[in-house]
């Protein structure tokens, strides 16, 4: 599996996202992914998951070296206490002494962007986070957080896929070497009905979410975390990994609509 090096840390580039997966379901679906070869697993202190992630990982036999875990902070836990308690309780579910990769899931309206990342820094310099990073931040949060507070933001984790353009922020990205993990990379399911996508996937043999998917893949900087229960899904995901997109294709993809945003909860932010 080909990896990222960002801050300290080796960030494989397909994983497994874990949306609203719980209890038996998501610790079989954890489980047959890491039988597939996934080494990369994503979840959050709101999914309601760990602990059964933390299951999985146990049973799995996987070298806990092998593995990439993320986890998040949800947003109403961003004071430094509330954030101290809400990773331990995180690390405890997930079973483990240290988490690759500790997420901000949300920034939030009247958030303290210095103590917060202060905190963060805490957890990495004590050895329990590996590495530390943001979700769902736009390129002026970025800005604060990566030119003002110096932050080592290990990768930034926001909605993109085909019908999504987030060139803007990306291009910020690129320039300071940060990684965009892409989470809702299928754009909710619809891109495996898309008519453009689904010609491409008739030429190689292919469904239109593989293409989508290696469409995402192909770019430099770009992870994806597709949720998958299914162990099809799950093989499906990985087998796009193989597939050669032209330029022909690139090119179809190009000139699909890319404005359509899917998840946007009252406290997000200002988009770019």
């Amino acid at each position: 599996m080909e990896t990222f090096q960002t801050q300290g840390i080796r960030l494989p580039r397909l994983g497994l996202g874990t949306y609203r997966m719980q209890g038996d379901v998501c610790r079989a679906a954890v489980e047959s992914a890491l039988a597939l070869g996934y080494r990369h697993i994503d979840t959050a202190e709101m999914y309601a998951n760990e602990d059964a992630i933390g299951a999985a990982i146990a049973a799995s036999g996987v070298k806990r070296s092998e593995l990439h875990v993320t986890t998040k902070v949800w947003n109403e836990n961003l004071a430094p206490d509330a954030m101290r308690r809400a990773f331990d309780a995180s690390l405890k579910k997930l079973r483990l002494d240290v988490v690759d990769l500790y997420l901000v899931h949300w920034p939030k309206p009247g958030m303290h962007l210095p103590s917060m990342f202060e905190t963060l820094m805490t957890f990495r310099e004590e050895g329990r986070a590996r590495a530390i990073g943001v979700a769902n931040f736009n390129i002026a949060l970025l800005k604060t957080v990566v030119e003002e507070l110096k932050a080592p933001i290990a990768c930034n984790q926001i909605e993109y896929h085909v019908m999504l353009n987030q060139s803007k922020v990306k291009q910020y990205m690129d320039a300071k070497s940060i990684p965009l993990v892409a989470y809702c990379p299928l754009a909710q399911g619809r891109a495996a009905s898309n008519e453009t996508l689904v010609a491409i996937g008739k030429k190689y043999g292919t469904s239109a979410a593989q293409v989508a998917l290696k469409w995402l893949l192909d770019q430099g900087g770009v992870a994806a975390i597709p949720k998958a229960s299914r162990h099809e899904s799950q093989k499906a995901n990985w087998d796009a990994l193989s597939l050669t997109l032209d330029d022909d294709d690139r090119k179809n993809i190009a000139g699909l609509p890319k404005n359509q945003r899917f998840v946007s909860p009252g406290f997000a932010p200002a988009w770019d």
